[in-house]
């Protein structure tokens, strides 16, 4: 028997008096007591905000990085543990290792988001900065800050894994501690990885707290600086969002809701056609895995109607071959839904369909089964087919959270958009099409209803991801029924638990609070080129000037003939002056370029590695010959990158002889912590 335990203030408080019994979906025998036992709720708060928060705050950006990849990493090298427990669920490995391998692969990439895309500091800056004033001396710029209070996480019982270590990758990264609140009915496998994270002695103290049970008057207790994100059904959202006190006190509420995703079969595939056999192989497997209880599955299958009877024998024939039954037995495909509860709600919802549908795949109560009996939490997978989806409200209104889905058909695409519509709002629809007009025509229809949309067919199929695979690089989350909010989507996620602030102030403050330089900031003067200083010895706004040199007319003949670009504002007087950015024969913007390099490099072999990109390049103001430009390098932002160099970015100003700025860019080098 397992007895799953809250984690609190760094104490292990297992199941109480009062546990509640957890029924396995296989057996339909007890395999678990979990909760029961009181917790110190406000206690739990303050040790995170008082402990947790400031810990995480007190790290960079980066060193909260590589905190998360080596706890995916330790949690990686353990996971047999948790695939040894997942058959208790119900799930196959197939399905445990969306969830376990999964969540462990999006920490990792939330990790290497958060060193490529994020500062080694403490101030996310968002966006560029904002001109207030017309001599430069006030300006203004959004940064985004971690939030000072705790996370609540309140996941669903179908991803007891990924449902945690996804919520807990960007809440992290961003320093904020959280709680987490897993489902009862799949909790000790959260439990089992919430084990690893404490024991891998990763995360300082008051970062992760775990709640078994009920959370109690926990959110009564919430105040501004705190969030909570919910993953569940839209009643259970419904209901936490309405707490009074998360209203008052505006507790951002993030909610991902089980929706009624849709597929749409487009009209220019052909049955038989590569698209069209990868059309039934998606939507079969999105009904079969997980024995349907995705959040992301697909519930309606929108065809064009000379299609239906072909669509539907496809999938019958597929759908057939499911094997079901223990999931730990050779050859089975689909397990047991999470619980004889979960069973009963499908079948419920399966009755009331009834009016609208009929079924094509025989009774969903009566599967064969491989290796279990008939007292566990099983059903068929089951194809309804909806002839009149216009009549219909069921279909667009109840979900069936388990191995269902409904067959339609549509007369052309604005049809078909409408009634992927009708879901009220979906985590994702997806079209398989090899028609890009059919999917900008989908798309410009129905974008608005769904928080992702996957396109597909057969000039992608061999590397797409899958309808029902929520990526931690893209958002998820979708409107209306699906919840209103965003998930994952790289740093997007990070910031959902951040506060973005506008700071307004001169130069100095601007650079003093987000650690970059910006134009109008002090200047340093190194004692030796910049160049021949280590990563650590460059100094932000550290900058050299250089000498002026003239642009002649051969240079910029030479620069034609050797390059090839012989564009005619460059080579032609009378075409040049009739163009009316130029007031003739000008240089070509790389011939500037180059020159400012040769301008501003040592050649001196020092901690400079490379030279490995330029960003936002921009070319003000035409260079004629005779023109004379100056090169100012300064340094920018620092980052490091591994464990020998970090990369520096250095602003660089091209002016000419009269000071007006001609060209701007951003150049990146990697630089040597060490000398050689």
């Amino acid at each position: 028997m397992l007895r799953p335990s809250s984690y609190a203030m760094a104490q292990w408080i297992e199941p109480g008096a009062g546990a509640r019994p957890v029924i396995g979906p296989v057996t339909a025998t007890r395999i678990a007591l979990a909760g029961g036992a009181p917790l110190d709720v406000q206690g739990m708060l303050d040790w995170a905000r008082g402990s947790g928060g400031p810990a995480l705050r007190a790290m960079t950006f980066h060193d909260r990085a590589r905190m998360l990849k080596a706890l995916a990493t330790y949690i990686a090298d353990r996971k047999e543990e948790l695939y040894a427990l997942n058959p208790l669920t119900g799930a196959t490995r197939a399905d445990g290792a969306i969830d376990i391998e999964g969540g462990i692969g999006t920490m990792m990439v939330i990790a290497a988001k958060g060193r490529r895309e994020m500062p080694d500091g403490y101030v996310y800056v968002d966006g560029g900065l904002e001109a207030l004033s017309r001599g430069g001396s006030f300006l203004g710029q959004h940064i985004a800050v971690p939030l000072q209070g705790v996370a609540i996480h309140i996941n669903a019982f179908n991803f007891p894994v990924w449902g945690m270590l996804e919520k807990l990758a960007p809440t992290l990264l961003a320093g904020v501690p959280a709680i987490v609140k897993p489902a009862t009915q799949t909790c000790y496998l959260t439990e089992a990885c919430f084990r690893m994270i404490i024991e891998s002695g990763l995360l300082p103290e008051g970062a992760v707290q775990l709640v078994i049970g009920g959370v109690g008057d926990m959110l009564d207790r919430l105040g501004p600086q705190d969030a909570v994100a919910f993953t569940g059904s839209a009643d259970t959202a419904l209901k936490l969002r309405s707490n009074p006190n998360l209203m008052r006190n505006s507790v951002r509420f993030h909610s991902e809701q089980d929706s009624l995703n849709a597929t749409i079969l487009g009209p220019d595939v052909a049955p038989g056609s590569a698209a069209f056999d990868q059309f039934i192989k998606e939507a079969a497997r999105e009904i079969t895995v997980k024995a349907g209880q995705k959040c992301t599955a697909i519930r309606r299958i929108i065809v064009p109607q000379a299609a239906m009877d072909e669509v539907a024998q496809a999938l019958i024939a597929r759908l057939s071959q499911t094997v079901v039954g223990d999931p730990v037995a050779e050859g089975v495909r689909m397990g047991a839904l999470a619980s004889p509860d979960q069973k009963a709600d499908v079948l419920s919802k399966l009755r009331a369909l009834a009016g609208e549908t009929v079924t094509l795949t025989g009774d969903p109560e009566t599967p064969e089964l491989v290796g279990a009996g008939p007292e566990g939490a099983f059903l068929k997978p089951t194809l309804l087919r909806c002839a009149d989806p216009d009549a219909a409200r069921a279909v667009h209104e109840l979900e069936a959270f388990g191995p269902v889905s409904t067959l339609m058909p549509y007369r052309d695409l604005a049809h078909a958009g409408a009634l992927a519509n009708r879901g009220g709002g979906s985590l994702v629809a997806s079209l398989v099409t090899d028609d890009p007009q059919v999917a900008r025509d989908v798309a410009l229809n129905s974008a608005a209803w769904h928080g992702r949309l996957y396109i597909t067919g057969a000039s992608s199929a061999k590397e797409a991801t899958g309808h029902g695979a929520p990526l931690p690089h893209m958002v998820h989350g979708g409107p209306g029924r699906a919840g209103g909010g965003e998930e994952l989507g790289g740093i997007r996620g990070v910031l959902h638990y951040m506060q973005r602030t506008a700071i307004q102030g001169s130069p100095d403050v601007i650079a003093a609070i987000t650690g970059q330089w910006v134009p109008g900031a002090t200047e340093v003067k190194g004692p030796v080129h910049p160049f021949q200083r280590t990563w650590h010895e460059i100094a932000i706004g550290e900058t050299i000037h250089t000498e002026p040199r003239i642009v002649t007319l051969d240079d910029i003949e030479h620069f034609a003939h050797f390059t090839g670009d012989t564009f005619y504002a460059h080579m032609d007087e009378a075409a040049a002056k009739a163009n009316p950015f130029f007031p003739g024969r000008v240089a070509h913007g790389y011939l500037l370029l180059s020159f400012a390099a040769g301008l501003f490099v040592q050649p001196d072999p020092g901690p400079v590695l490379a030279n490995t990109g330029l960003n936002a390049l921009s070319f003000q103001k035409p260079v004629s010959p005779g023109d004379s430009i100056a090169v100012r390098l300064t340094a920018k932002r620092k980052t490091g990158r591994t464990d020998t160099y970090g990369e520096v970015a250095w602003n660089v100003t091209l002016t000419n002889q009269d000071g007006d700025q001609v060209a701007e860019y951003e150049l990146l080098t990697m630089v040597a912590y060490e000398r050689a």
